[in-house]
Order: structure tokens, then sequence, then C-alpha cells
């Protein structure tokens, strides 16, 4: 429903009592409470504000015996580092200590409260607690806002860690009693509110006019003014106050006198008392922002929706960080590069004319619902809401064009967020499509190999000319990424492509690190990167980066310009470019430790480090210099979040194309070796190297073997033709990065050290006495097989039943890392850091590595014996026991633990037994903690039914619909390279 900007507030008959509650997080939601409170205290109504926010965002626009503020944080909305960098760990931790643990509490004191204030209505900008109260004191309650925390929560689940989303589901569980939204524009999906009106921008109203402003500042009417806003309330990590930007700005960052262009000038929101360069002016922190707003010429700030409202308003151009107006890059604000935006911005003509009476037009509908008027359809159930907000962050995550049973209201979220877009940029039809791609490239080297991805990536190739030769516009979602990548290669140049695919675990997984042999099979969905090698002064140089050079004074110099394709799935940026000349740190390679600090600086373009990382390693191991500019356009169908490996194809692809432009023959297991570095040393997640090397060694339809000691490769393994292997994936994002994952391994290492401590102290027991006897019998070499485990390098160098007669009964269940630091010092492990105040779990860690090497071991040899149901039922067996291990680990999850109860429950049903069952076993895959399960069975078409019938069930159960990995690809040293060159226009035919 849609109410039009002519609706507004008429006076009641009837006293009502409204109880407002507001979010701790940012001033744009008090701001805009503002204005909605005073139309209806305007009306003759009472409003009790319930806020963290300061009494001046209130009073400063309302002042009236009816508006009552109770100082009461609820929730707290997202914690930050700085006014540009949200910890998403953090922040749920923050919403689980203010508004989890004391939730009784909070409940019991809510309806106390808004039975004593007699309220008619709760509203709220959006604290999920508050229409829970609500709902137990009795009271109707109604949501306005333009995003709910179920939708940013869930983003910050699937980066944190699993174990935190029953946050999700208990803020969707709130807002299901919720009866209706009144939703702002500039909204994100919000599936747990059936019922929604739209509205006009809320804007608070101006109390002086440009001339008076500017009358009152001594600032001249031809003098170009530049408002800095950061927002003004961010959360820390003990409360929600208000802060200047000092307090938010990153370490170390003064504002300086060059960073405006000559003739302008400064205003700065919440400025600290230090001083300010004399263009720049501190304004007080209780200053009525819109005022100055209209009397500036351009906004710079942090993008949010008090700033972008009223910039809209008053028609304002705005510099923003984030994702109109001119988006900066976080360098070129920190740098002082504002030049070059300012004049940009500046030659705008904002021309928003929507409604701006939002908070009028709510204030009304609000009036309306508490006298009693019913805007809500009793069509669905708050039980089909909460069914419907609790799935939906991991829906966030799926793979678009792979769910073909989406409901209704997703597919409106869909259109809304442009997830049913897919990664691929559009295409031509496919009838005409090997004759397009023939027509408009030159295959210099290299082979497609039939596979019909990348035929579809070269496609992509050719649109991206198309929609730069004629200017076509790309669908809205997709317009960023293929704008950036439409200007991105000089077409008369030659172009590099190269494929890489992602893997599923059949067996090893997390043991790797340990030196197991592990077994791998690269799956069908790959990684393709576009590289173009060329020299700077023919580079297609984006607008900002021209700038920063032009600025610098500088000529041509090499620069990497990177576009990541389906960024829209990731809330990240699309785009990442960087000088290559900032690698070098005093004429050498900068450190890794830098590195990665320096791509950590802005979270939106952190996942470039998995590209452009490939480059720094290959300077640094390699001695490799880069003279030309790099431009590279990646496009990856590796679902990201599954446990399939998806940033190793990433990582391989890169360095693949890098490797092939520039002339460097590297073997693909060293190349592996070299992508490891990029995730271990510059990304910071602790894997081992099976994922980089299936994706680069890999071959279609078998399984790579591998001792990763580091990685000592054993050729592949037949896939027996009687046998299948699928993955489903649970919905869970899983991550290596994550703190499970890293925390298992550093237990297993600490494992390591105290078995080689126990074996060290047991030799002088071993060896012969002064008197020429030995003080306990060795058995046969035991000397030599305590020596070996004194200086054990890898767990899984050590036998199963060694391990249980000498060292189990020395390992704990678990220990404080300041307590195994104390006993055995370091746990020598160079990719992960003991936490003093943690408990790491040992015994489950060291265990795991030690029976999974055996059990892939026995597998391997299983796998070439004659084909039997007891060789299928011994198969799966081994993937039931490892799935169990990882869960002693604490690295399983309630999905994939279901996914395998799926398929047993098949496995063991009547039916199957009468019928030859064809599933025999699962198990979780990779780092584990959600993820991808694998599934073993017959090659057959009954066991593709019974996956379509487990998927089904789990959608059934969840609500999440599975994607079904299956299929294989070859990896990239067998995918090699290939080499192109558009065909000149001229000889383009029909043209």
């Amino acid at each position: 429903m849609r109410i039009n900007e002519t609706d507004g507030v008429s006076a009641s008959s009837k006293h009502l009592v409204f109880a407002y509650y507001v979010t701790g997080h940012g001033f744009g939601h008090a701001t805009r409470v503002v204005e909605v409170v005073r139309n209806l205290i305007s009306a003759g109504h009472d409003v009790h504000v319930v806020t963290g926010a300061p009494d001046f965002v209130f009073t400063s626009e309302i002042q009236s015996p009816r508006l009552f503020i109770r100082k009461v944080l609820l929730d707290c909305g997202a914690v930050q580092a700085d006014a540009l960098t949200v910890d998403r760990l953090a922040s749920l931790e923050k919403y689980s200590e203010t508004a989890v643990a004391p939730r009784k509490s909070i409940l019991k004191d809510e309806v106390e409260w808004l039975n004593s204030i007699k309220a008619d209505l709760v509203v709220s900008d959006v604290v999920p607690v508050a229409c829970r109260a609500a709902a137990d004191a009795g009271i109707r309650s109604v949501c306005v806002t333009n995003f709910s925390w179920d939708f940013i929560y869930a983003e910050y689940v699937m980066a944190a860690g699993h174990h935190h989303r029953s946050i999700v589901w208990q803020i969707a569980e709130d807002y299901s009693h919720c009866e209706f939204l009144i939703r702002l524009p500039g909204y994100c999906p919000m599936p747990a509110f059936r019922d929604v009106i739209d509205v006009p921008l809320v804007v608070r109203r101006l109390h002086k006019s440009r001339k008076e402003v500017r009358k009152e500042l001594g600032i001249e009417d031809d003098v170009k003014l530049l408002i800095l806003n950061f927002g003004g309330q961010i959360l820390s990590n003990s409360s929600a106050y208000p802060v200047s930007i000092s307090d938010m700005q990153p370490a170390g960052w003064k504002l300086k006198e060059e960073y405006l262009p000559s003739g302008w000038k400064c205003l700065v929101c919440g400025a600290s008392d230090s001083q300010l360069p004399p263009n720049f002016i501190k304004l007080p922190k209780d200053a009525y922002t819109p005022d100055f707003m209209a009397a500036s010429d351009c906004m710079l700030g942090k993008i949010g929706y008090g700033t972008v409202s009223e910039a809209l308003a008053y028609k304002l151009p705005f510099v923003f960080f984030y994702q109109g107006g001119v988006e900066m890059i976080r360098r070129d604000l920190l740098t002082g590069h504002w030049k070059p935006y300012l004049e940009r911005a500046i030659s705008l003509k904002p021309c928003y004319e929507g409604g701006i009476n939002g908070g009028e037009v709510a204030a009304h509908i609000l009036q309306e619902t508490a006298i009693g008027k019913n805007y809500a359809s009793d069509k669905l159930s708050g039980a089909r809401r909460l069914r419907d907000a609790i799935i939906f962050g991991y829906e966030l995550q799926r793979v678009p064009g792979r769910d073909v049973s989406i409901p209704e209201w997703y597919q409106t979220a869909e259109d809304e967020l442009g997830l049913s877009a897919s990664r691929s940029p559009p295409c031509t039809p496919e009838g005409d499509s090997t004759v397009k791609f023939t027509e408009d490239f030159e295959i210099l080297h290299g082979d497609c190999q039939g596979l019909p991805d990348t035929m579809s990536f070269l496609k992509s190739l050719v649109e991206l000319d198309i929609i730069k030769d004629s200017d076509r516009t790309p669908e809205k979602r997709q317009m960023r990424e293929r704008k950036a990548a439409a200007g991105l290669f000089n077409w008369e140049e030659e172009i590099f492509v190269a494929r890489a695919p992602g893997r599923l675990d059949v067996m090893g997984g997390i043991a790797d690190y340990s030196g197991s042999l592990v077994l791998q099979m690269p799956i069908r969905e790959a990684c393709h990167v576009a590289l173009q090698k060329i020299s700077p002064s023919k580079q297609r140089l984006w607008k900002h980066a021209l700038a920063r050079h032009n600025d610098k004074g500088q000529g041509p110099m090499p620069v990497l310009q990177i576009v990541s394709y389906g960024s829209e799935l990731s809330n990240r940026g699309p785009t990442f470019d960087m000088d290559l000349s900032d690698f070098m740190d005093e004429g050498k390679p900068m450190s890794y430790e830098k590195a990665k600090k320096y791509f950590d600086t802005n979270p939106s373009q952190k996942w470039a480090a998995y590209v452009a990382g490939t480059i720094l390693v290959l300077m640094t191991e390699l001695g490799v210099r880069f003279e030309d500019s790099i431009s590279m356009l990646v496009s990856s169908a590796v679902p990201e979040g599954k446990g399939v490996s998806s940033s190793a194809s990433v990582e391989v692809a890169s360095m693949s194309a890098i490797a092939a432009a520039h002339g460097l023959n590297i073997h693909p297991r060293d190349l592996a070796l070299l992508c490891q570095k990029v995730e271990n040393h510059i990304v910071g997640a602790p894997c081992g190297v099976m994922d980089q090397m299936a994706s680069a060694c890999g071959e279609a339809n078998k399984l790579l073997a591998m001792v990763c000691q580091p990685a000592e490769l054993l050729g592949v393994v037949e896939i027996p033709s009687h046998i299948r292997f699928w993955g489903i994936d649970s919905g869970i994002r899983h991550s290596v990065g994550g703190a499970d994952y890293g925390s298992v391994r550093a237990g297993a290492f600490m494992g390591r050290k105290m078995i080689k401590s126990t074996a060290s102290g047991m030799l002088p027991q071993s060896l012969p006495s002064s008197n020429g006897l030995n003080n306990i019998e060795p058995e046969v070499d035991g000397v030599e097989l305590l020596e070996a485990e004194a200086s054990l390098d890898y767990l899984c160098n050590l036998s199963p039943h060694r391990f249980e007669a000498l060292y189990a009964k020395n390992i704990p269940e678990s220990i404080v890392g300041e307590e195994f630091s104390k006993n055995y010092g370091d746990h020598n492990d160079p990719v992960t850091v003991i936490d003093p105040k943690r408990t790491y779990f040992v015994r489950a860690p060291v265990c795991h590595p030690i029976y999974e090497n055996f059990r892939v071991k026995a597998f391997k040899a299983l796998l070439t014996a004659a084909a039997s149901d007891d060789q299928l039922t011994s198969l799966g067996e081994l993937l039931y026991q490892c799935h169990y291990s990882y869960s002693a680990c604490g690295l399983g999850s309630d999905g994939t633990d279901r996914l395998v109860q799926l398929v047993q429950e098949i496995q063991h049903s009547k039916v199957s037994k009468s019928k030859d069952g064809t599933l025999f076993g699962a198990k979780i895959t990779g780092g584990g903690s959600g993820g991808t399960i694998c599934v073993i069975g017959r090659n057959s078409l009954r066991s593709s039914e019974q996956v379509l019938e487990i998927q089904q069930r789990y959608k059934d159960a969840t609500g999440y619909l599975p994607l079904i990995i299956e299929g294989s690809s070859p990896g990239a040293g067998k995918f090699g390279h290939l080499r192109i060159r558009r065909r000149s226009v001229s000889l383009k035919p029909n043209q």
C-alpha cells in the first residue's frame, strides 16, 4: 500500500498516548523520529520517546510538555571501530549483552511501563523487543523504518559465525508481533513484515534560510561551503553516546588545510576541541544540521538515512563513502584527495522531486491506527511471517538461478535487492552463441574444452563491448559493476583468461593442516578471470584513479584495477584499484603483515586481498616486478560460504591469469602453494593447502589424492563408474576465517606440542642406563619411534595405535591458552595465535586428524575394491565417522547434521532396502561449521531422485531450498589459459 503525500495529520477528538522506541544506532533514526513525533504532538497527543540519544536531538525541534523522554537503551545497532568500519562480531556480541541476556527483565520492565503510561500504540524504529513487549502488554504495535535488524544481522552472522544465528531468529520473532510496517524510501527487503505502507521521505524542516546561516557564520555567498558529517551517534564498546569525528576517525588521521580546494571552507559536525585548520569551522555539538546543510554547496560524509534524505530534500550534492552523489574511496578520504570529488559534486544538478512530508503522513497513519483503524490484512499468520524472516538470512547467500521454488515474498525481495541476477553478465541468445563469439574474438592460444561456463564468460566480454559502444544501460542492480567492467579493457590489446573450479571435500577436510591424506573432487562451478597487461599510457583509468595521478602531478604509472561480479550478494564493493607502487616499501615488496593491514582498512574492499594479494606473493616469493598496468575482471560461479573453496578458486584463477600474461611458467602444485600464502598471510585465514591444490591440480571426474606434508601429490584416483558424489548445501555460511575453525586448528597444534613433550620425556627411560641395562624394556625399534615422535612434524604421522597406547591419556579435553603457554611455550603454528584468556579444546582436535588420516587411506583403498554393497556401505560408514568426528571438534552445525540425518533416514528406510538402497553415507566438508555435506551413492537415476527428495524435505523443515552440487570440471592446470584478441570492428560482418 502506498500513501501519497497529500495525506496529512488532522487533530483527533481523542487524546492518545504513544510509546515511541528508537534504536541505539546512529542519529538518523532519532532525527526522523523527531519529525513524526512533532506531528503527533501537534495533533494534541502525548509521546513518550524511549531512546539513548541526547535530549537536544528532540528538544531543539520540539518544546512541548507533551514530549516525554525516557533514557533507556534496548538494542545497540552496529558496533563501529570508527565511522567507516563495522565490527560484525562485536556487534553481535554487544546485542547479545544488551538485549538477549537481560531479555526477561527487559520484557517485564517494558510491560509494566507501557501499562503505567496507558499507551494506546507502540511505535518502533526499529527496536525488536519493543514489538514483543507491546504484544505481552496487549497493545498494538507498528514499525517505522527503511531496514530491519534481522536483515542487517543476517549478514553479520554469516561473516562472524553461525553460533550467533539465534540472535537473528529472536529478532525475527520479535518483529513478527508487529501489526504492519510504515516503510520509508531507501528500504531493503524486510520479510518479517507482511503488511507494508509506503510513505514519502521523512525530513526535518528548516529553521533558517541559507542567507541567514551564512550571515551568522560570516561566509560570503561566493565561497564554496562543504559540510563534513560522519553521523552523530555511534555505539562504542560500552554504551551509545554522541562522539566527535576525531573520536571515530582512523588512528592518526587529522584534517589538513590542503584537503580543500582553494577558496573553499568546511563546516565540521561534531568536531572535538582539538585545533582545526583555518579553512575548517567547528559547529556546536547541538547544531541543527538541516539549516547548515541547506546553506552548504556540498556534503562529505558517511551515508545514512538522515543525511541522504535531507541531502535529497535540500538538493545538496553528496560525496559519500559507502556504495545522488559521488562515491569516494576510503583511501582518498584519509589521504585528503578530495578536490576531484568536490569539483565533480558541485557540477551535479540534484533534482529530487519526490515527497518530503513523510513525517506528517506517518503520524496520520499512527493516529488512525491508535484510534482503531485496521491497516493490516489477516491473510497470513504471525507464524508464517516468522518463518519467512528466519530463513531470509540464509536465502541471501544462495546462488541465484538455482532455486526454482522461491516463495512469493522472497521473489519480491529478490527484485528489490538484485539477487535474481545471475553471476554472469547478460549473454547473447543461446542459438547464436558460438557464431557471435567467433565473430568478435580470435583465440590466439588455448582451448575452451567445451566448457559451457567458459563460453558464457567469453560471451559476457562481448556484451561488455556492446554496452560500451552503444551506451546501453544494464539492469539497475547490475549497473555499477557492469559499467565499471565495460570501461575496464582496451579492446585493441590482448586479454588472458584463466579458470579455476571449486572443490568438494570427499575425505580429509580439516586434517589437511595436520598432514593427512586428502581426497578432493573439483566441481563444475568455477571462477573465471579475464586479465589485460597493458602499458600505463594505454590503460583506461577510472576517474578517481586518473584524478589521483593528476593531483600528484604524476604521469602514467602502473595501476591495478579489478572488477568483481556478484558484489550485491556479499555486501562488498564491486571495484578495487591501487597503484602497484603501493606494494613497494623502501624499494622492496611490503611485508605480508603490512599488506593485510592495507586490505583490512576498507571492509567493503577487503575481498580484493584474494585477487591483488597474488601479485604481492609473486613479487615476494619469485622476485617478479610489474612494470605494466593490470586490469582484471573476476566472475565466480562458486557459491560463497558453502565450504566448496570459493576463495581458493578466486586465488588460483587470479594467479593463473597473472602468470599467463607475464610469461611465468609456474607448475600447478607450486602455484597452489603460492596461493595458500595469499590466504594465510594476506587474507589472514588459517586454511591448509588442499583447497588450492584441488583447484589448481584437479582433473574432471577424478579425486585428487594428496598428502598435505606440505603438498605431496599422489596423482588422481578414478571414481568407479558405479559411484557418484553430490554436495548438498545447508544454507549456513561457512568461513575458514571464523573463530571455530581457527581455535580447532590451534588446539590440534597444541596437542602436537604436548605429544612431542611427552615423547621427549619418555626417551631417557628407553635409553641404556650407566650399567648397560634399560630402565624399561622398549618394544622393537621403540627408541627410533620415540625419537620420531619427539620431533613430530605432523599429527598424521602418528598412528592411531601409538596414540592410544602412549599419548591419549595425557591429552586434556581442553586447556586455557595462558596455561598452555606457561607449560609448553609456543604451539608452533605459523597461522594461528594463542589467546591467553581463551579455553581451547585439545583432545578432539588431536584425535580427529590422527584417525581421519587412517579413514582416508581406507577409503582410497576401498575405491579400488570390487563393486558390491559391502564396498559402498563401508565407504559410506567412513564418511559418517568423519562427520561425527567434526562434531566432536565443535565444527558441526544444525543444518549439516539435519542433512546427514536425512541421508541416513533414506538409506535405512524400508523402501530403500527393498529396492537396493542407493545412498550410503554423508559428511560435513571443508572447514565445517555449516556449508556443504558430501554424499556418496550409486551412480543411478534413483540416487538423484533421493538427493532431490532430501533437498525438498530439508526445505519443508527449514524453509531453505539447498543448492545441489554435482558434476566435475578440470583444475586450472588442466585448463591452462586462453589468450584472446578482439577482432577489428571493420572486419566484423553486418557493420
